[in-house]
């Protein structure tokens, strides 16, 4: 799930972060912002393969695609896919389940089971959700696999990864006139995914997003609170909220909305024993 820091650590980590990312696009991407005497027409830019992506104007097909390549990135270098198939299309079911009552129903989502025992999960943009093997197993039920699974939705449909590409890309001044090249994206997609927490406020609005989410899919809303009640109530901080530390605000603020949710009586999802089943083979 990605996360909001206090604001002072948050702070350091993006001066760090944006320093790296600065001394990368010093080294590779010079050819972004064509000097006097240098401009780069768009035969040189077709002929050498170079390919620039506006943030400011990007496109449902632009944001699937990088994310498509971000993913690459990531499950080639990053992450050991499971393999057990049997769990892996029991995700992608409960996936496809919501994508359809979700608040950005209209783009293709890709749900994927990442082998680590760790508790955690995380989106990128373009419909990319992965899942640990250790949340899966952390879940007590359906309903609460889906409420982690719904907040990483809340993220896409919020479009908050591509918000946090363009604050870090004018941040460092690195895009040009022409915008920034895909190739540089994509290494600072991944990175924002795995390694650069989101803000409070996305973090808020998806797990709002996954509430409701939750309801019009018809799984209990009160999976995603249990799930957080959980983890906050545990002895160590899981990675899951390693970098959360207002989690308990976040449970306290969802339990408001079970309060005074129209939804709230549903029970579907909360069959712990079915639950346990479907996930045995783990």
């Amino acid at each position: 799930m990605s996360t909001f820091l206090h604001s002072v650590t948050q702070q350091i980590r993006r001066r760090w972060f944006y320093g790296l990312i600065s001394l990368i696009f010093a080294i590779g991407v010079g050819v972004a912002t064509p000097r006097p005497g240098q401009a780069l027409s768009w035969v040189d830019l077709l002929f050498n393969g170079i390919q620039y992506v506006q943030l400011s104007n990007m496109s449902d097909r632009q944001e699937i695609e990088l994310g498509g390549q971000i993913n690459q990135q990531i499950v080639n270098n990053e992450f050991r896919l499971s393999r057990n198939s049997r769990v892996n299309n029991y995700v992608n079911d409960i996936g496809q389940r919501l994508a359809p009552a979700s608040d950005r129903p209209n783009i293709p989502y890709h749900f994927q089971v990442v082998s680590d025992n760790q508790i955690n999960a995380f989106a990128t943009m373009g419909g990319y959700v992965y899942v640990t093997t250790g949340l899966i197993k952390e879940a007590s039920n359906e309903a609460e696999l889906a409420g982690v699974i719904g907040h990483e939705i809340g993220h896409i449909a919020g479009r908050h990864a591509v918000n946090q590409l363009r604050d870090a890309t004018l941040a460092q001044g690195i895009a040009g006139a022409l915008g920034v090249e895909q190739d540089v994206l994509v290494n600072l997609g991944v990175e924002l995914a795995l390694r650069l927490p989101a803000s409070r406020g996305d973090e808020y609005n998806a797990d709002e997003r996954g509430f409701n989410n939750l309801g019009r899919a018809g799984y209990a809303q009160a999976g995603l609170v249990t799930f957080m009640q959980k983890l906050v109530g545990r002895g160590s901080t899981p990675t899951i909220l390693s970098t959360h530390p207002a989690a308990s605000d976040r449970v306290a603020r969802l339990q408001t909305m079970l309060d005074s949710s129209a939804s709230a009586s549903a029970n579907s999802g909360l069959d712990a024993a079915a639950y346990r089943t479907r996930i045995n083979s783990l």
